[in-house]
């Protein structure tokens, strides 16, 4: 059974905040706290789907390996977020890997619980419903992102939602409150890393982002939505003040088909619901 600790902890996540102590007790039978170290996986891409999950602390990473072997990271998991939920899809492996990015807790039920668990508690299984339809928006925003967007408008548009949903205040601006490289950015992006590189160095000189190799803080968000604003408005780069050394290069053919596999790791995951 969970431990104390756990069952403090899930009282503070929105998904069990609807329960009463009697429901939260029947939900958590079969429940197994787990700790994920830096690095850890809770579980890897092609894995038997042997378990459904609740995040408590820390942060998870999801990524994908394409079919041209390129790794895309599709999301990031929160504090009270479910995951692997690939019973509920239909799925009998896991169709990613998710990784701990800092040291981690959750909540494990063996997967032939679901039906017992969404049954018995139908508010949690509306909660799993709204998560997988909200993935599925989110993935077809990114997809639309990644077919008409330049670079700099999708790192920026990133940057801005990492720090909507994971914002922490500091002296100079507000950080992403976990560790993330440029790396990270370039594969969630459909991009590469001397882009990123070269698109954050330009903002750390204009005073838009600040931070160092595995931490970024937005110094002005507001200047970062400018660059997207700015970015639409002259497609041609001409009225566009974003580079300093005049406009980015044409990303090569790889960038293409590294965009192209991101597209289809952002659906692989949630297409089944316009089939259900």
């Amino acid at each position: 059974m969970p431990s104390p600790l756990c069952h403090a902890l899930l009282r503070n996540l929105e998904i069990f905040k609807p329960l009463s102590d009697a429901q939260l007790k029947s939900a958590l039978r079969g429940a197994q706290p787990c700790r994920l170290v830096a690095g850890a996986a809770a579980y890897r891409q092609g894995g038997i789907a042997s378990h459904f999950f609740v995040l408590l602390s820390g942060r998870l990473k999801v990524a994908q390996i394409t079919a041209d072997g390129e790794q895309v990271v599709v999301r990031y998991v929160n504090p009270g977020d479910m995951f692997g939920l690939a019973r509920a899809m239909r799925q009998s492996r896991y169709p990613a890997t998710v990784q701990a990015v800092l040291e981690s807790v959750c909540l494990a039920w063996p997967d032939e619980l679901w039906e017992r668990f969404v049954g018995n508690h139908p508010q949690l299984g509306a909660m799993a419903l709204q998560t997988m339809g909200q993935r599925l928006q989110d993935a077809h925003l990114r997809i639309q992102e990644l077919s008409t967007d330049e670079v700099e408008q999708r790192v920026a548009r990133t940057l801005l939602r990492l720090v909507e949903s994971a914002g922490q205040p500091t002296a100079g601006g507000i950080g992403i409150s976990f560790p993330i490289t440029r790396q990270d950015i370039a594969e969630m992006t459909g991009t590469t890393l001397h882009t990123v590189s070269r698109l954050l160095s330009d903002w750390r000189q204009r005073g838009i982002v600040d931070g160092s190799r595995k931490r970024i803080v937005l110094r002005s968000p507001a200047a970062l939505a400018r660059v997207c604003s700015d970015a639409q408005a002259a497609p041609d780069c001409s009225g566009c003040t974003s580079c300093l050394d005049g406009p980015p290069p044409a990303e090569p053919p790889p960038a293409q088909r590294r965009r192209m596999g991101a597209a289809r790791a952002f659906l692989s995951e949630d297409a089944y619901l316009e089939r259900a």
